[in-house]
């Protein structure tokens, strides 16, 4: 057998391979091309003719905030977000420059942890709403904005009220305070407006996820712009989408009473096609507006704090995992390259919207030829190194020699690619700095086996859902939201903060200032005494404020960790042992911060550092009960309500610093019942002390005749008697 003939065959077959490869990529460049002339023309014209002109005049954030606010939904879909649900939800009140809105949660009846998730914020912010879907999950997108949009318009018609507008978003979004400012100024002369999205910052190691970095850096500030300028035409992206009350019932009118389709996996795609034939007017929103950015300065520890001019767009952390980001591409390219091509298949309004129709398409068969390309170059690489090295020595003459098209072709294609790059490069630089623009180069790389593994993912499941049937559902993708010191939040003062949640209104914050002053009595405390406030919500404003999570007590974990701590550090310091962490550091429940003092003197009383977590008043004061009264056979009923500590100090009796001075040599099994320690040192006269506790019988007199009430909330659920 000759080896040299046989080795000239197999190289002459991957050449004709080449060749074909070549010419699908230089049709492919074209299209790209043409995107690219497009855009800078376009830019171009804009800056030179209608920026220029006398009629001009820029959008500011001031008109935007003149407008009068119109109502406003949000919409959020949510199956198994219980890890980010509720700080997307917290990060969006907090810096949403609006008051006239409501967000509407969409959760599924199997999905117990984000059910819970979501009720423990409706219970801080009254304009979350949770919504929940009809049927078990997962099902698609789709389906669960249906039942998101029902419970909108059933909310109307019980409220009296039309939304201007309805917001889609997904619970890892991180949105910029005049996003809902935009959309009104926009409504209703717009049907559509969808926002950029941009992937937050990562580290430069971080490849998988640097790819959405320089892709959706790419295709928002280009594509999408050159899409809406040939065709009229925007596609949702699924997040930053904003539908008028008119959109909304086009879409319920042509479907039903379903706007979404339930058999897309790309309703968002799908859905602004739909628009675009009902003949609705869809925009692509590019708003300048002031970004607070927080980057690593290579190969230091230093972090620069930049404040950055960016178009308005919607922020999210896309997966870095290489299974994570093809599974959820593969996604995509399913609805927009194969579902959307057997259900719209190629009906558009104009020629432009055809062609962009095949623009989106072209994916399913490209995301291979790059692939394919790598090998061959691979395989050629080695057969010249073979006949360099006498290896072998037969070849016949090559395809892509000197002078042929082919070889030409070669060239053009390099010149393409190196286009391709150069925009890389520019648009990434432009949005996360040059460092990361160099770092694009590589990660087009990386782009191109996560895209070819999407693809064949997608044909995979599209080939199977036509010959064997099978269901196509919502394949979940673990999300990430910043944490709070990535977002640099702004904390509030806490009648700031319950103001804006609309918990209490200005004039009993300003009652309980006046009845606080001159006394050593903690804001909250002043307005739950006075029944302007419940308990539930003040917890929940001092963990927001203190960036702390919440404790819920319950008896047996108090009897439990009894012994874990001192009982006259608990009391000293109001907190209560409920073990340990995954760390193994103790978890302390507390109404609010501890002190540093109060943190070192715990620490040295436990031997490490604790951590802190949030608790009602209420809960707390029976806890310390619960810890003091070691003989309480959990039968009889346990007193609640404020600690004898807390009364003297609300009634101007004691100040806080000689009541924690005198604590801190109390010992319960030597010095017994606190009011008599505080007596016997002096600290108050035996008068005052009968007096208050005179009132705290009557309290518990009062709420023993009311058990439901008395606990009601006590270690999380209503009861006559701990449990």
């Amino acid at each position: 057998m000759n080896w040299d003939l046989l080795i000239a065959e197999y190289n002459s077959g991957l050449e004709v391979l080449a060749a074909i490869l070549a010419l699908v990529i230089f049709v492919s460049s074209l299209d790209d091309v043409f995107i690219d002339c497009w855009y800078w023309a376009r830019r171009l014209f804009r800056r030179a003719r209608v920026e220029r002109g006398a009629q001009y005049r820029r959008l500011t954030p001031e008109a935007l905030r003149d407008r009068q606010e119109q109502p406003m939904a949000i919409m959020v879909p949510a199956w198994q977000e219980s890890d980010v649900i509720a700080a997307m939800v917290q990060n969006m009140v907090e810096v949403m420059e609006y008051r006239n809105y409501r967000v509407f949660v969409g959760t599924y009846p199997n999905d117990q942890p984000t059910i819970d998730e979501v009720e423990r914020m409706v219970n801080r912010y009254p304009q979350l709403q949770r919504v929940e879907v009809p049927h078990p999950g997962p099902t698609s997108k789709a389906d669960c904005l249906n039942a998101v949009v029902a419970a909108i318009f059933e909310h109307e018609k019980e409220m009296g009220v039309e939304f201007a507008g309805v917001v889609l978003h997904d619970s890892e979004d991180v949105l910029h305070p005049l996003e809902l400012k935009f959309f009104n100024y926009l409504l209703p002369r717009k049907d559509m407006i969808q926002l950029p999205v941009a992937s937050l910052e990562r580290e430069w190691y971080e490849l998988v996820a640097g790819t959405y970095m320089d892709e959706f850096a790419e295709s928002h500030a280009k594509e999408m712009v050159v899409r809406e300028s040939v065709s009229g035409m925007v596609p949702s992206a699924g997040v930053g989408t904003c539908f008028s009350r008119k959109a909304l019932l086009g879409l319920v009118g042509a479907t039903r009473n379903k706007p979404f389709n339930i058999d897309s996996l790309t309703e968002d795609y799908d859905v602004g096609m739909r628009l675009s034939q009902l003949g609705m007017s869809s925009i692509f929103g590019v708003f300048p507006v002031t970004f607070h950015i927080n980057r690593n300065s290579w190969g230091t520890s230093r972090r620069r704090e930049l404040l950055m001019q960016m178009p308005l767009c919607v922020r999210e952390y896309f997966p870095d995992n290489f299974r994570a980001a093809y599974r959820q591409k593969a996604r995509w390219v399913l609805g927009i390259g194969l579902q959307s091509w057997e259900q719209i298949r190629w009906r558009g309004r104009s020629t432009a919207a055809r062609y962009l129709l095949l623009h989106d398409r072209k994916g399913v068969i490209t995301s291979f030829v790059s692939i394919l390309a790598y090998i061959l170059v691979a395989h050629f690489i080695v057969f010249h190194v073979g006949l360099a090295t006498g290896w072998w020595h037969a070849y016949y003459p090559s395809l892509f020699q000197d002078g042929s098209i082919w070889r030409k072709m070669i060239y053009i294609n390099a010149f393409f690619l190196a286009l391709r790059a150069a925009h890389r490069v520019y648009f990434t630089s432009a949005l996360y700095g040059w460092e990361h623009g160099l770092m694009s180069l590589p990660r087009m790389v990386v782009g191109n086996f996560v895209n070819c593994m999407a693809v064949a993912r997608a044909w995979k499941m599209y080939l199977s859902y036509l010959f064997k049937g099978t269901r196509l559902a919502w394949d979940k993708t673990a999300h990430e939201f910043p944490s709070s010191a990535q977002l640099a939040r702004r904390r509030q003062r806490l009648g700031e903060l319950l103001t804006s949640w609309n918990a209490v209104d200005q004039s009993a914050i300003q009652r309980a200032l006046e009845k606080q002053a001159g006394a050593d009595v903690p804001l909250g405390r002043v307005l739950v005494s006075n029944g302007w406030l419940d308990e539930e919500t003040l917890a929940e404003a001092i963990a927001y404020q203190a960036d702390l999570p919440r404790a819920h007590l319950s008896a047996e974990t108090v009897r439990k960790h009894a012994a874990d701590m001192p009982l006259e550090l608990a009391i000293r310091h109001r907190a209560v042992h409920i073990g340990l962490n995954k760390h193994s550091r103790p978890v302390l429940a507390v109404t609010s911060p501890l002190s540093e003092a109060a943190l070192a003197d715990m620490t040295q009383g436990l031997g490490v550092e604790p951590v802190q977590r949030i608790a009602r008043e209420g809960e707390l004061a029976v806890a310390l009960r619960l810890l003091r009264d070691a003989g309480h056979d959990g039968k009889s009923t346990v007193p609640t309500g404020p600690l004898l500590g807390d009364m003297l100090i609300e009634r101007g009796l004691l100040r806080r610093d000689q009541f924690e001075t005198a604590m801190h040599e109390y010992k319960p099994d030597r010095h017994g019942r606190i009011g008599d320690y505080l007596v016997q040192r002096g600290v108050i006269a035996r008068e005052m002390l009968e007096q208050v506790v005179q009132e705290q019988r009557s309290y518990f007199a009062r709420t023993a005749a009311q058990p439901e009430q008395a606990h009601r909330g006590f270690f999380g659920k209503p009861s006559a008697q701990p449990t």
